[in-house]
């Protein structure tokens, strides 16, 4: 049967639960064809897409793949940054029955070798002529890619138009062969340590994960108006869960990147965002900068200081009448301005990938945007655990979304069971068996605790865990959240394997430097000329010791290096959702390591 009408507006779904990600489509369509769903961007702002027609474009593009000889179980992949058609390629490759493989749009092209080579995938949707030419240098070593389709360059029309003769039963008989159990994506861990191996998830850990998700956060999801702006890399699964969950719940959606963010929450004005925290961070000390160029910085410091002791009071029997007055005067002079930065309508937001700390979750619900911490892996797609309205507690990543469970093994691993948990690595059975036992239970390498209430709290990890000389037992996550308060100290590592005592790397960001030098009455100066200035090492080393005071003897930080470079994505150091490459850091900054313990006694 060929139709002008889509093929997901055809062939409709029922009550029963949805079998695949095609099932959640046609279930959106079915409640409401005209709804819009997302906000596409186009050259004059955002246009609204409603179900019918975003359904509509899914269909002629998944013709488009089967015409050119996609198959069901074909590998297709995708490299571009976090834009509309994104979601409409993972759409319409589910609607073929095909697997979508995921690769970060700054990937070099020995990672894009890799991803494209270990998946088998036959196709490859790109966005720019870059990423083009960067598939091109390396598919002489890619025998079973077939086609490049380039998002710029108009191939998505194009191959839609190719796809017209399909025949809709084609369609039909793919989504059929469609079960929970069916493998929707290919997730390339994004490589800490070691070569990315690709987590296979499922039709079901996706409709598990993100019925959850809508069941456990209806403060997001359940306002007629609600809507959010994602920014997170889709090629990250935080961002593909939530892709999914707007379409099952019918939220509008907008897709974003870091660079437009600030023009584009004030253009959407969306009800919630989600984020990693050093998006949060980077707000903050942006909205501390302007404050102190124009004048104001006591004023935001009293304001930041009150925000936080009235979200702890929020814990401790509610904020007395003057911190209440407090709060009400920087209300209007200080936090409606931060709350007009997120576009003016966020109440809530969700924060993943990493540790938010305690610091900045008090902060944000103090200026009224309460920011839910979760935890979760690629493994268990995306969060596990996560806060809600009905219970948070700051400085913990929350409980088990519903039907998940959570429990802390012998050593203090983390381990999680439930429908949402992968069926393992592509093609590496032995790494499975590593992190997932014969009763579903998945080892997270992540240390944490459980409180009588069920709330998780994540203490290090696995591998991170420092054991000094003298056998004491660091994490450092919690000393290097602590230093990262300091404005002027942009990334640390904390330092001390076999080592007799724990140390810190210190990198520096300028914009704050910049502020902090305005402050000091001293001309602007490259952060690269401080590393031994006197006064940014007290600077650095107040903030070293209210680290200090968190913790035991053996635990504190006795002596640090303020490196003259930074650590970004770029340098090599950073993981695209932002996470510091520890082993690499250690590897290419050895020396300097070496140097903090090169004398016999530590300082002090």
């Amino acid at each position: 049967m060929n139709s002008t009408k889509p093929y997901l507006d055809i062939v409709t779904s029922t009550d029963a639960a949805p079998r695949n990600l095609v099932d959640v489509l046609r279930a959106t369509i079915d409640r409401g064809p005209q709804r819009p769903i997302f906000a596409r961007r186009t050259a004059t702002g955002f246009t609204d897409v409603t179900a019918a027609a975003f359904a509509a474009e899914v269909t002629a593009l998944a013709k488009g793949f089967v015409a050119a000889g996609v198959q069901a179980g074909d590998r297709v992949a995708i490299m571009s940054k976090t834009r509309y058609e994104w979601t409409l390629v993972d759409f319409a490759l589910w609607t073929a029955g095909a697997v979508s493989v995921p690769i970060y749009e700054t990937s070099s092209a020995a990672q894009i070798e890799w991803i494209i080579s270990d998946a088998e995938a036959v196709g490859c949707v790109v966005e720019t002529s870059a990423h083009t030419d960067r598939v091109a240098s390396v598919r002489a070593n890619l025998p079973t890619l077939r086609e490049v389709w380039q998002i710029e360059g108009g191939s998505l029309t194009t191959l839609a138009e190719t796809g017209t003769n399909v025949d809709d039963g084609d369609l039909a008989s793919r989504a059929d062969g469609l079960t929970r159990d069916s493998l929707a994506t290919l997730i390339y861990t994004s490589g800490t340590t070691g070569r990315p191996k690709g987590c296979m998830l499922t039709h079901g850990n996706f409709i598990a994960e993100c019925s959850g998700a809508i069941e456990f956060l209806p403060e997001l999801f359940e306002p007629p108006d609600a809507s959010t702006l994602l920014f997170l890399p889709l090629a990250h699964v935080f961002g593909r869960m939530i892709q999914v969950a707007v379409v099952m719940r019918g939220v509008k959606l907008a897709h974003s990147d870091p660079a437009r963010l600030v023009k584009d929450l004030a253009a959407t004005s969306p009800t919630f965002v989600l984020s990693v925290p050093q998006v949060f961070e980077k707000i903050y000390e942006t909205a501390r900068r302007k404050a102190v160029a124009g004048g104001k910085g006591g004023i935001f410091e009293r304001a930041s200081r009150t925000a936080t002791a009235y979200s702890i009071a929020l814990d401790d029997g509610g904020p007395g009448l003057l911190l209440k007055a407090q709060h009400a005067v920087f209300d209007r002079l200080v936090y409606t301005k931060l709350r007009a930065a997120f576009g003016g309508r966020v109440q809530w937001a969700v924060s993943g990938g990493a540790p938010l700390g305690a610091r900045m979750g008090h902060f944000f619900r103090g200026i009224g945007i309460t920011v839910f911490e979760g935890y979760g892996l690629t493994e268990t797609t995306a969060a596990a655990t996560a806060n809600n309205r009905a219970g948070i507690r700051i400085g913990s990543v929350g409980r088990a979304l519903p039907g998940f469970e959570v429990r802390i093994a012998d050593g203090g691993e983390i381990c999680i069971r439930g429908a949402h948990v992968f069926t393992g690595y592509w093609r590496n059975e032995s790494a499975t068996r590593e992190v997932l036992d014969a009763d579903g239970w998945f080892r997270s390498g992540d240390l944490g605790s459980l409180d009588h209430d069920g709330f998780l709290t994540i203490t290090g990890r696995s591998k991170e865990i420092i054991v000094t000389a003298g056998g004491k037992n660091v994490a450092p996550a919690a000393l290097e959240d602590a230093l990262r308060a300091h404005p002027v100290i942009s990334q640390t590592i904390v330092v001390g394997d076999q080592r007799n005592y724990i140390a810190a790397l210190v990198t520096l960001d300028q914009e704050s430097i910049d502020a902090w030098l305005v402050e000091q009455g001293r001309p602007s100066q490259p952060a690269a000329e401080l590393t031994d200035d006197p006064a940014l090492r007290a600077a650095v080393q107040s903030a070293v010791d209210l680290a200090n005071a968190t913790v035991s003897a053996p635990e504190q930080i006795r002596r640090f290096a303020v490196l003259p470079v930074s650590w970004s994505e770029e340098s090599g150091h950073l993981t695209p959702t932002l996470k510091l490459k520890r082993h690499k850091v250690l590897a290419d900054f050895s020396d300097e390591v070496g140097a903090l313990y090169a004398s016999k006694q530590a300082p002090g």
